[in-house]
């Protein structure tokens, strides 16, 4: 059995006058109808988990709906209809208080703005959860150099938000959000208004991180190449629907609406297809001379060795074990 930390149901998000004196009948809840009845559709029927551990990317384009569901989850929006539970807490049964607690205990933000407070040292402006919480002074100090230390400012504690780069700044709000050792991170579009190299380097940070936390995170995006970088799954959302959810391998190579085709198109299927896909499954033993790649690597990783070995090439599983073998005409297939 699967071990959620997140686990939303029938999730909608309508705007207008009194939504939620919406009649509850299945009918009633189409999207075009509620258009037409002057109602705005942010959500429509999300459904979805995330089990402890993993990231999931949602993405789409400006409008698609994205952010709004990102605050549905975080109970920042009341869902109109649906349920969106968090380690067991279910969002639309919880009091304001037990709301409040889940957020300071249980969940991490951080957004694309790094809402860092300007007359505050970074040490402070991570210390100031724990502050607001009643956390004793020098615990709190700990806790936010252990935090900075964690991504990598350590040295830069006493500088102020301005005496930082754009990256250090969102670099900051990342510790910041990590003072509490939240159960669930969500992160919306935390590096879009970065520079692209600035970008590249927080994404690489990002998954340094979450190799040490094995955080369970639930990533706003609408970059395609970042989301295929970084999530485990990947949630396309159009017109505040969700069109496909899937690992990035499927969703490249197997997208299941023309709009999902066309949005991937640009993706080389190179970039994700992993060996396991490619090669020819046979067990043997192994061959010191010949080339041995890793069967979860994609064909992006180790084309370059492809392409210079001579040989016979086999693909090891990850205990080391022989699985399958490989030919230059099987990777040719998929470029």
């Amino acid at each position: 059995m699967n071990d959620f930390i997140l686990d939303a149901r029938g999730v909608w998000k309508v705007f207008g006058k009194n939504p939620d004196k919406l009649p509850i009948d299945s009918a009633s809840w189409d999207a075009d109808r509620l258009r037409e009845q002057g109602f705005v559709v942010g959500v429509e029927d999300a459904s979805f988990a995330v089990e402890r551990g993993e990231i999931l990317v949602i993405m789409g384009l400006s409008g698609s709906g994205k952010s709004t569901l990102l605050r549905c989850l975080t109970g920042l929006y009341p869902v109109t209809r649906g349920t969106v539970h968090i380690d067991g807490t279910e969002l639309s049964k919880a009091t304001r208080d037990e709301l409040v607690a889940l957020r300071r205990q249980k969940v991490g933000m951080v957004f694309q703005s790094f809402a860092l407070l300007p007359h505050l040292s970074a040490l402070d402006n991570v210390a100031f959860p724990l502050q607001v919480t009643g956390i004793r002074r020098i615990e709190r100090r700990k806790r936010a150099e252990a935090a900075l230390s964690l991504v990598g400012l350590k040295g830069l504690e006493h500088r102020l938000p301005n005496q930082l780069s754009g990256g250090q700044q969102q670099r900051v709000g990342i510790a910041r959000s990590l003072i509490a050792d939240p159960a669930v991170w969500f992160l919306d579009e935390p590096f879009s208004a970065l520079d692209p190299l600035i970008r590249r380097e927080m994404q690489d940070e990002f998954l340094r991180l979450q190799s040490q936390l094995h955080k369970s995170i639930v990533f706003v995006t609408h970059d395609l190449e970042e989301a295929v970088r970084l999530g485990d799954r990947i949630v396309i959302m159009a017109n505040g629907q969700i069109l496909q959810i899937g690992t990035p391998e499927e969703v490249i190579t197997n997208p299941a609406t023309d709009y999902v085709k066309r949005f991937v198109s640009g993706m080389p299927k190179c970039r994700v297809v992993r060996i396991a896909r490619v090669m020819t499954p046979n067990q043997t033993d192994r061959d010191p001379a010949a080339t041995t790649l890793l069967d979860t690597d994609t064909l992006d990783d180790v084309l370059a060795r492809i392409m210079e070995s001579e040989g016979p090439i086999q693909v090891a599983d990850s205990e080391g074990k022989i699985v399958g073998s490989l030919s230059r005409r099987e990777v040719a297939s998929w470029l």
